[in-house]
């Protein structure tokens, strides 16, 4: 009568469970579902989080917005992100002060389409917290430069044009997968310039990260989930920075199904963000 009773409950509690509706769950590099608090409790340990996105998936600028304010109460934070570019540092920073509000950053910015949806939360929470926030990435006219004219045009650039900039020459492996499958975009006819212009972004990001990192401190970076996916990308610099930086990727991706990771994206980062296809877009 009890193996009755446990088979009925536990029938009972399955039902619960498949009428829970969730939008999103992780899983680790081998396919195991893993728990948000697992996912926190590992990035409490670590020296930089590369927390990938989906550009306009909303459900994950939300969770990257939890993510952080339940970080920031275990760690002392850095926050920093692709979507802003270095040489609007100065301007970011007066915005964290209270120097000029929203319409001069709006102004004196490049700002996505979306920030004011998806971005501008994480800014404001740093304001609100004194975190400092650093635009990571390379100007967006000095990579499309690279894309026109390879990495060589660089070297014409002024002292203050390279300041926003990794430090020249930067390492290139055009055999590293990620940067390899570039060269067939294009019908075919992409390149290296490609590759090449996504490894400047890559390096930058990585140089910034690197040069603003403080001790006891953790530094999460939002960017592309293929930017640092399959630890290329950003962690690969970072690495060859700092070989003993120790580094959390979070990749992200969208199935139908959220119980099982598909197996196309194991290994993709030591914890994987899977998102209901579902969710709706913030552009």
């Amino acid at each position: 009568m009890k193996f009755v009773f446990s088979i009925v409950g536990f029938l009972f509690v399955c039902n619960i469970i498949a009428q829970d509706k969730k939008a999103y769950q992780f899983f680790d590099s081998k396919g195991k579902r893993v728990t948000y608090e697992k996912v926190l409790k590992a990035s409490e340990k670590t020296d930089v989080v590369l927390f990938g996105e989906y550009h306009d998936n909303s459900l994950v600028h939300w969770l990257q917005l939890e993510f952080t304010k339940d970080l920031a109460k275990r760690k002392n934070l850095v926050l920093g992100a692709e979507m802003l570019e270095a040489d609007n540092q100065e301007v970011v920073n007066r915005y964290l002060k209270g120097a000029i509000n929203q319409k001069g950053l709006d102004t004196l910015a490049r700002l996505w389409i979306n920030y004011i949806t998806d971005y501008k939360p994480l800014v404001d929470f740093a304001k609100s917290k004194q975190i400092d926030f650093i635009a990571t990435n390379i100007p967006r006219r000095y990579a499309s430069l690279v894309f026109r004219k390879d990495l060589v045009a660089l070297d014409s650039l002024t002292s203050q044009e390279k300041a926003w900039i990794a430090p020249l020459p930067i390492a290139f492996d055009i055999n590293l997968p990620g940067y390899k499958s570039m060269m067939g975009m294009q019908g075919g006819h992409a390149g290296e310039k490609m590759p090449k212009a996504q490894a400047i972004k890559d390096a930058t990001m990585a140089y910034f990260i690197n040069k603003n990192r403080k001790e006891n401190s953790v530094f999460i970076h939002y960017n592309g989930t293929y930017h640092s996916d399959n630890y290329e990308g950003i962690n690969w610099y970072l690495k060859k920075l700092d070989d003993n930086i120790k580094i959390i990727t979070i990749a992200m991706v969208e199935q139908k199904d959220l119980g099982k990771l598909e197996s196309e994206n194991y290994n993709k980062a030591n914890f994987i963000l899977v998102i209901d296809e579902d969710v709706t877009r913030s552009y």
